[in-house]
């Protein structure tokens, strides 16, 4: 099939919608698929710049994220460029501008669309103050994912979330990880040397965009918490975002280790031990399954990937979802399974081994076929 792929966001940009995407459109190429990709150009890439089986738009600072842009409309663009080589279907990955375009052109070309639902949008409402803006996002996602043919999501939770908001045709995309990237082999003793921590040291670890969505508040309290008990322990953060400075401010005795990527994101991540994770706005959460397959012990609230693949105590822990007090609760029940920790991290890697990405794309695909047969 020739499958199009239009997003907001997608590599150079680090998130974990730019890289899922990228995993997905990768695994769709090995698969036999062609696939074009549709997306803004980014601030940080010089204007002429070109990419293959990619078409470049006008995009916009995101307000509030500095380094994230949104694509403009351009509906009569892409009625140009898929009315000279139409794709077999085309993947509307995310909601903004460029999105709305590729629906209202996929339209016009009679082009089957299928949709993605890739963040809780309306739910990050209440962690910038505008909870009346809920229900207006609500209804604003319903009636874009139902101009499409299919709305696929992350997980189970998210589908019966969509279902009850009135979304239709739901189905299911699951999330991998790379197992040979996220290993606990990358554990890196001078790393951890300079965190100031020794071998038999611990390190706390959140990693994340530094958002209000992402409660950044429960994770510092966990941390004070985790130090009070454990003086000696090193509380990082990886992750860049509109919260840092704050954050720095108010915790200098935290470590910020910024935006890491790659090998170096695998390195922070395998020479950590505890990961604490208590956003509450995931439709999947991509780094709780990293941290396990980087063999991590992951605390985190029991829905989305901690729900699905955590086992409580048995390959980490988990708090019932946005009970702040339980959260904390979960943090010292974990730190008093110290002992526990080898295998409960020997748990968690095995878990992480069963995703791979090759399955959960195959079926990708093959709902992709059925859709493009209905037309």
């Amino acid at each position: 099939m020739k499958i199009c792929i239009v997003t907001e966001t997608y590599p150079p940009e680090v998130n974990g919608v730019a890289m899922t995407l990228h995993r997905i459109s990768d695994e769709l190429r090995q698969q036999g698929h062609r696939v074009s990709i549709v997306r803004p150009r980014q601030s940080s890439e010089a204007q002429n710049a070109q990419y293959t089986d990619e078409t470049i738009v006008t995009g916009l600072p995101l307000p509030g994220y500095d380094g994230l842009r949104f694509g403009l409309p351009c509906r009569r663009k892409l009625r140009t460029l898929w009315a000279a080589e139409p794709p077999d279907i085309i993947y509307a990955a995310t909601e903004g501008p460029l999105g709305q375009s590729s629906i209202k052109a996929a339209a016009d070309l009679k082009i089957p669309i299928v949709s993605g639902f890739h963040t809780n949008f309306h739910e990050y409402m209440k962690h910038y103050k505008l909870p009346i803006l809920e229900k207006m996002v609500e209804g604003f996602l319903r009636k874009t994912h139902n101009k499409t043919r299919r709305t696929f999501a992350p997980s189970q939770d998210v589908i019966q979330r969509l279902q009850d908001m009135g979304i239709e045709g739901t189905r299911l995309l699951g999330r991998g990880v790379d197992t040979k990237l996220f290993n606990p082999d990358k554990r890196d003793p001078q790393l951890r040397q300079r965190w100031g921590v020794r071998d038999d040291g611990l390190v706390a670890l959140f990693v994340s965009r530094l958002a209000a969505e992402k409660n950044i508040p429960l994770a510092a309290q966990a941390f004070e918490q985790i130090k009070r008990d454990h003086p000696n322990v090193a509380c990082v953060f990886v992750g860049d975002g509109p919260a840092r400075a704050k954050l720095e401010k108010a915790h200098p005795d935290f470590i910020f280790a910024g935006m890491q990527k790659g090998e170096d994101l695998a390195r922070h991540y395998a020479s950590a031990d505890l990961f604490v994770f208590p956003s509450v706005t995931e439709t999947f959460g991509n780094v709780v399954t990293e941290a396990m397959a980087s063999g991590l012990v992951t605390l985190a609230y029991d829905y989305a990937a901690p729900g699905r693949f955590i086992i409580d105590a048995r390959n980490g822990f988990l708090a019932p979802f946005n009970d702040s007090a339980a959260f904390l609760q979960a943090a010292i029940r974990a730190l008093s399974q110290k002992a526990n920790w080898p295998s409960i991290r020997s748990a968690a890697r095995n878990t992480a081994i069963g995703l791979g990405w090759e399955g959960i794309v195959k079926q990708f695909a093959a709902d992709l076929e059925t859709v493009r047969n209905e037309s």
